[in-house]
């Protein structure tokens, strides 16, 4: 059975200004989503499942079915604010969604096989798809699950500091922690985080998480019960997020689950404010002029 690959496009791209997931890049306005699962598809995967607001269901319909017909089975769930349907049975004022470890429990009647997990707005080049569809038809098991790793040198922005998930993985190449560093950034030559006003280097191939993920089916029950804890012990916080790397570190620290750290080279590339617009357009353009892609990607 080929895996299926889970979009998170549910987000409210409020620094953007727009809807980014489906904004256009390529030279035929194809969305970030468009190389994406262009990639998913030459690298073996058998079905795309979109997590978004109901409410954006003609929108997506009418940009990705005619193009993915024959090519993809297609599938699309609702992240919403009804957190009932998880168990949580008190009322909670929300203003935004609940963040992405929430929003793949909207997947969990629509996927049941291994699948992976990635964000709407990131490129992240084939190679990763590739090792990941490797990872998940060979090694994936309830116990063992995976993440691929980018070189933190690979991932920054020419336009200010950048968070990250910087990654601890053991000589196994088993992931053993995840530090959230909310302010990474270039210093001349040299790689830096911020943290209490001072700086902290960091290696050019140090790993990081670029929410990538290989699960099975089983993640989403473990990932219900987690849920339903943070809900109510945040239940007076409308800004906190329940995020894929809590139910990480969680199966990690529990011994529930390991992640094996899959590396890749691939350069990655997202967009978060409209100044990156223009410099991931030039970033598709070289791809195309570099033969990764055709002209019109789905022609």
């Amino acid at each position: 059975m080929k895996p299926t690959l889970l979009i998170l496009a549910a987000g409210m791209a409020s620094r953007y200004g727009s809807m980014k997931q489906i904004d256009g890049f390529g030279p035929n306005n194809e969305t970030i989503i468009d190389y994406s699962i262009y990639d998913a598809i030459k690298a073996g995967f058998g079905k795309v499942v979109f997590i978004i607001k109901e409410e954006f269901l003609k929108d997506f319909k009418e940009i990705f079915e005619a193009k993915l017909n024959g090519k993809i089975e297609t599938d699309y769930v609702f992240q919403n604010f009804d957190i009932k349907q998880f168990g949580v049975d008190i009322d909670i004022e929300r203003a935004k969604p609940w963040g992405t470890a929430h929003a793949i429990l909207s997947g969990r009647t629509a996927i049941n096989e291994p699948f992976c997990v990635i964000n709407a707005d990131d490129f992240y080049g084939l190679d990763a798809y590739q090792k990941m569809v490797k990872f998940l038809t060979t090694e994936v098991s309830d116990s063992n699950y995976s993440m691929i790793g980018y070189e933190i040198g690979k991932t920054l922005s020419d336009y200010g500091s950048v968070s990250r998930g910087v990654c601890k993985v053991n000589e196994n190449g088993i992931l053993e922690d995840i530090n959230e560093r909310t302010k990474v950034l270039r210093d001349g030559d040299a790689i830096v985080f911020e943290e209490d006003d001072k700086q902290y280097p960091l290696a050019v191939d140090t790993r990081v998480s670029m929410n990538f993920w290989g699960f099975t089916p089983a993640v989403f029950q473990i990932t219900e019960e987690l849920f339903r804890d943070f809900a109510v012990q945040n239940k007076e916080n409308p800004k906190a997020e329940f995020f894929i790397p809590l139910v990480a570190e969680y199966l990690v620290k529990s011994r529930k689950a390991d992640f094996k750290v899959v590396p890749t080279d691939s350069q990655w590339f997202g967009v978060t404010y409209k100044e990156d617009k223009p410099i991931v357009k030039a970033s598709i353009d070289q791809l195309i002029k570099d033969g990764a892609y055709p002209d019109n990607l789905w022609n």
